[in-house]
């Protein structure tokens, strides 16, 4: 990413605008200076000098960064679109210059992102080049959450990708966040089926025929003699725990290969999870079946067993899990009862899944939202919930 220097604002230069403004009026000084900011490189006070520009046409104050309460309501539109030409003129000056997060300042002024986007899908970073900058503006600011992301598992690896796909915000948008999950959840299962191919082929002698971790592993208990292992266990931990927000039947096959992996480990190489994942490998695996639509069931039971907080308690994680989890299944009446049983004098606003009224109000059952607020002593809801019943 090239950077242009900005101009030596010598004395010459400020005699040459004098000049103008002496031998051809404002308005020519004001088109000169444009002129020649934007030749030297310029482009930030570029910005300004057209914003100039506009006031010496309209006949207002000159000063660019002067307030613009006096204008008519026709002068202010007036101005207001100019302020969007120059921010559309000085950002794609910046774009053409390679300058991406210099563009970026000013496309975001006017809400239009999409030559930033396109301009970061197009960068190729330099070997020796810091990308932080882009990532910061592609990433952390949301211009393009997927590229950055992309950037960051390229240059820094799977540590600091998982570091970064863990400070996501999700003012960003979901689909960013599960964008960063599954491509870890990609990338580790490569490293890991590479390597354990590698492993068996050096013992056997011969490259393995098999193209699953699952049938990589079976029958071959030597590969976890003396506590070995084939990729950082506590990379290995941290991406099954977020493979639960998978949605894409392809990445969740490959997140349950993880997990099957995971529980061959010795004892001392896996990291205890949360309730109700504390056995990390075997409990997410369970998890990631009935996503898959294996014994559904069973799965539901298991996380349903594991509820054991007491309902007026603080502690309704495992709950939530199992009312996403029914969610996701679209078993959203089972959702309710579940909500209805553990969740409901839990503020909402609260948890991370829909609470009693929010599942009230999705399946209809006003009947259900009315009692709920009786027993939370809402009479507010309670009536709304007996009216909405009756209609």
């Amino acid at each position: 990413m090239e950077t242009v220097a900005a101009p030596a604002l010598d004395a010459e230069f400020f005699d040459s605008v004098a000049t103008k403004l002496a031998t051809a009026g404002p308005a020519a000084a004001a088109e000169q200076l444009c002129e020649m900011l934007q030749g030297s490189g310029d482009f930030a006070k570029l910005f300004y000098a057209k914003l100039l520009k506009k006031r010496v046409e309209m006949g207002v104050s000159p000063i660019p960064t002067a307030s613009a309460a006096d204008f008519t309501p026709q002068q202010q539109e007036e101005y207001e679109n100019a302020i969007r030409e120059a921010c559309r003129t000085v950002g794609k000056l910046y774009l053409d210059s390679g300058q991406i997060p210099q563009a970026f300042g000013y496309y975001r002024m006017i809400g239009e992102l999409g030559p930033v986007v396109a301009a970061l899908d197009k960068y190729q970073p330099a070997e020796d080049e810091d990308i932080q900058p882009i990532v910061d503006v592609a990433y952390y600011q949301g211009a393009n959450v997927k590229r950055g992301f992309d950037l960051v598992l390229e240059r820094y690896g799977i540590c600091n990708a998982i570091t970064t796909a863990n400070q996501f915000d999700p003012a960003h948008g979901m689909e960013g966040r599960h964008y960063c999950v599954q491509k870890l959840v990609r990338s580790l299962h490569a490293q890991l089926l590479e390597r354990l191919k590698m492993a068996v082929q050096e013992q056997q002698g011969f490259p393995p025929t098999a193209s699953s971790i699952p049938e990589m592993i079976e029958g071959r208990d030597w590969l976890f003699a003396d506590d070995a292992y084939y990729t950082d266990t506590s990379h290995l931990s941290s991406v099954v725990q977020m493979s639960v927000e998978l949605e894409s039947p392809e990445e969740l096959r490959l997140a349950r290969e993880l997990c099957t992996y995971g529980k061959r480990l010795a004892p001392t190489l896996q990291y205890p999870g949360n309730p109700p994942f504390e056995n990390l490998y075997s409990d997410v695996k369970t998890y990631l079946d009935v996503l898959l639509g294996d014994e559904a069931e069973v799965g539901i039971k298991h996380f349903k067993s594991k509820i054991t907080a007491d309902p007026d308690g603080p502690d309704t994680f495992a709950a939530e899990v199992l009312v996403r989890l029914l969610l996701r299944l679209k078993r959203d009446k089972e959702a309710l009862e579940v909500a209805r049983v553990y969740l409901l004098n839990v503020d909402e606003r609260q948890l991370n899944v829909p609470g009693v009224f929010e599942l009230s109000q999705r399946l209809k059952d006003y009947r259900a939202l009315a009692e709920a607020a009786q027993l939370r002593k809402d009479p507010v809801h309670y009536l709304a919930g007996l009216i909405a019943a009756r209609q």
